[in-house]
């Protein structure tokens, strides 16, 4: 008898679908999630993979940005694959746009940009001009 008065533990098992986080707000927690995921929701950290890391984006300035929409206008003209659909496709009337776009900020920034971000933007707009009524003709 002396055996069955001997406590023997027991466990504690956490069947909450939420949990309340230090300042104040509610996270719903996954039912069914393995323990690395329970860990994860319950310290806040999750942990690094390969997949869900995003490469660093580059920083924006103006040249990034007029880079930017040359390629828009290169994928609208068929030059390069859409990166969503990975397939080659014209739409000349979405690259003639953004060629305007282009010519728009050329107007507006007259005068208050560095010579380098100027000759970019003139060479990228007579490069892609040139495609447009290259592309226009056939």
């Amino acid at each position: 008898m002396a055996e069955d008065s001997e406590d023997k533990g027991f466990k504690v098992q956490d069947k909450r679908h939420f949990r309340q986080r230090d300042d104040g707000s509610v996270e719903e927690m996954k039912t069914g999630a393995s323990e690395e995921e329970k860990v994860e929701a319950e310290s806040g950290v999750k942990k690094e993979t390969s997949e869900q890391k995003p490469p660093p984006l580059p920083e924006m300035n103006f040249s990034n940005f007029i880079l930017s929409l040359s390629t828009s206008v290169l994928i609208h003209l068929g030059e390069i694959p859409d990166p969503l659909s990975n397939q080659k496709q014209k739409n000349l009337p979405f690259a003639k746009q953004t060629i305007d776009i282009l010519e728009i900020l050329k107007d507006k920034t007259k005068g208050n940009l560095e010579k380098e971000e100027e000759r970019l933007l003139d060479n990228l707009l007579y490069d892609l001009r040139m495609k447009y009524v290259q592309e226009a003709k056939s």
